[in-house]
C-alpha cells in the first residue's frame, strides 16, 4: 500500500513538474477509466486523520466531474462501460465510470446532489452486512480507538506492544504501525485484535456502522435513482484471497443474492474488497466469472485498454482520494502517465 502510494506520488510529481503527461496525448489513457471513490463529506481541520485518503469533499467531486468533461471524457454507467469495453471504436471519446465503495451515507447526503447537477451516472458497491449492521468498519474503529487513547497497549504475537499516542504525530505513527501489523494477518485475527483495542477505548462498533453506512430503506431509494447502479462488494467485506474456495465463493454469491432479493433488481457488477494484488488475484477473478458477473473491479491502478476486454473481471481503477485533491494532479492521473510509471509500461496487471 505504502509503496504504491509512493510510486504514484512520484509519478504525479514528475508529471506536475515537467508536463510530460501532456506530451503523451491520448496514448496512455486507453479506452478510459473506472474511478474509485469512498466517502464524500465537507472538509474538517484534523491533524490526525489516517483514513482521510478515503475521503474527498463535495467541492472536489464537482471539480473532478468538470475536469473529466474538460479532458474529453464521457461519463457513462458501468453497464455502458462494459459494452464499450468490447467495442473496437478508436474514434470514440474515452469513457469514465464512477464507482463508490462500501455504501457510505455521506455519498448520498453530500455526493448525490453533485452527481445530479452533472447528470453523472455512478455505481455504489455494497456489502449487505453493513446494511444489516452485522459487519464492522475496522479501519474506522482503529482510527477512533487511537484518537481516544493516550497509549496503545496490546499483546501481539506473544509480545507486549506499547505505543505512545498523546500527540497527533504519535497517533499517526501508532495507527500506521498497527495498520501494517494487522494487514499482514488474517481476517479473523485482524478483527479480534482491533476489537480488543476498541473495547479498551469504549467504542460501540455498531453505532459507527449505523452512523456511517446506508440502511436497507436508504439503499432501496438509491437503487431506484435513475443515475444509480448497485454493485456487490461481497457479503461481509473480507479479504477474499485469505479465504478457502468455498468461503470466498459464498461471500461473493451471497452478497449478490442478498442485494438482488432486497432491492428487486439484478446485480451484474462486483468489486473485490481491498482489491490489491494480495487481496484478490487470478483465483478470485475466476470466481467472479464463474458466478456470472459482467465486470469485477480491483484497486490495482491503471486505465482501461482494449486488452481488458478479455479480462472483464480483473479491471483496474483510478483512485480519486484525499491524497491528491487538486486539478493538476487529477489531470495527470487522467493522462494515464502515473500508472504507466507504476506498472512499468504494462497495460495489463492481472497476475
Amino acid at each position: 500500500m505504502l509503496a504504491r502510494k509512493t510510486l504514484i506520488s512520484a509519478g504525479l510529481g514528475l508529471c506536475r513538474a515537467t508536463g510530460l503527461h501532456r506530451l503523451a496525448g491520448g496514448a496512455l489513457r486507453g479506452r478510459g477509466a473506472i474511478l474509485t471513490f469512498h466517502r464524500v463529506r465537507p472538509a474538517e481541520n484534523r491533524l490526525f486523520a489516517p483514513n482521510a485518503q478515503l475521503e474527498i469533499t463535495p467541492e472536489f467531486l464537482d471539480r473532478v466531474l468538470t475536469r473529466l468533461h474538460a479532458n474529453g471524457f464521457e461519463i457513462v454507467s458501468l453497464n455502458e462501460a462494459a459494452a464499450r469495453l468490447i467495442e473496437d471504436d478508436r474514434l470514440r471519446a474515452p469513457f469514465a465510470a464512477l464507482t463508490f465503495d462500501d455504501g457510505f451515507r455521506d455519498v448520498v447526503v453530500h455526493g448525490l446532489p453533485v452527481l445530479e447537477r452533472h447528470e453523472a451516472p455512478f455505481t455504489c458497491y455494497v456489502a449487505p452486512a453493513y446494511a444489516d449492521r452485522t459487519a464492522r468498519l475496522w479501519w474506522v474503529e482503529l482510527e477512533e480507538a487511537v484518537r481516544r487513547l493516550d497509549r496503545i497497549e496490546l499483546d501481539f504475537d506473544g509480545a507486549r506492544l506499547s505505543l505512545p499516542a498523546r500527540s497527533d504525530a504519535e497517533k499517526c505513527a501508532a495507527f500506521a504501525r498497527l495498520y501494517r501489523l494487522w494487514r499482514r494477518g488474517g481476517n479473523e485475527r485482524l478483527l479480534r485484535q482491533i476489537a480488543r483495542l476498541r473495547e479498551h477505548a469504549g467504542i460501540d462498533w455498531r453505532e459507527l456502522v449505523d452512523e456511517l453506512c446506508l440502511d436497507w430503506i436508504e439503499l432501496l431509494a438509491l437503487a431506484a435513482h435513475p443515475l444509480a447502479t448497485i454493485g456487490s462488494h461481497t457479503l461481509t467485506h473480507p479479504r477474499l484471497a485469505l479465504l478457502a474456495e468455498a468461503d470466498a465463493l459464498a461471500e461473493m454469491a451471497q452478497g449478490r443474492d442478498r442485494l438482488e432479493l432486497e432491492l428487486g433488481r439484478p446485480c451484474r457488477h462486483f468489486a473485490y474488497p481491498y482489491g490489491d494484488a494480495r487481496s484478490a488475484g487470478p483465483r478470485e477473478f475466476d470466481y467472479a466469472g464463474r458466478l456470472g458477473f459482467a465486470t469485477a473491479v480491483t484497486t490495482r491502478p491503471g486505465m482501461i485498454f482494449p486488452d481488458h476486454a478479455a479480462h472483464p473481471r480483473a479491471l483496474p481503477r483510478l483512485s480519486v482520494n484525499g491524497l491528491w485533491q487538486d486539478a493538476a494532479s487529477f489531470d495527470a492521473l487522467l493522462s494515464g502517465a502515473p500508472f504507466a510509471f507504476w506498472n512499468r509500461g504494462r497495460r495489463l496487471d492481472i497476475d
